[in-house]
């Protein structure tokens, strides 16, 4: 079980607008953001994403390398999938897999694709079977 993930962005204001949006359907609404300075030295500055009051994904400045993540998230039911590829790709996303049945992993496995704006891989996750 992962405790939390960091991302580097390009642009933390622009990255903050699409992942508010984006992640908002699946419930991830909780913002936290981190100063360095309070970290040891040289911790990078924070824009932190959770939901019920744990922040699990963060954001920080610095060189993207697009291919090296792909980032699959949670939703809570098909409904949720479809909801959370709508807001990304209204909120600038990339279409890299619409909504559907992901049957080369298991029929049961419901999921959406996108590209955030600097090309890392997003994936909206439902699996029946671990609800």
């Amino acid at each position: 079980m992962l405790d939390h993930l960091f991302l580097t962005v390009s642009d933390l204001d622009r990255s903050i607008a699409f992942y508010v949006q984006a992640l908002a359907p699946l419930g991830i609404v909780d913002r936290h953001d981190y100063d360095g300075k309070d970290g040891p030295p040289g911790h990078p500055d924070l824009k932190g994403f959770g939901a019920k009051g744990r922040v699990f994904f963060w954001l920080r400045l610095g060189t993207v390398a697009a291919g090296a993540a792909h980032v699959g998230f949670v939703a809570d039911s098909r409904e949720a999938v479809d909801a959370a590829y709508a807001a990304a790709m209204a909120a600038g996303a990339t279409d890299n897999g619409a909504p559907g049945a992901r049957l080369h992993y298991d029929p049961r496995y419901y999921a959406a694709n996108v590209l955030d704006p600097d090309g890392y891989s997003l994936e909206f996750v439902y699996k029946s079977w671990q609800h």
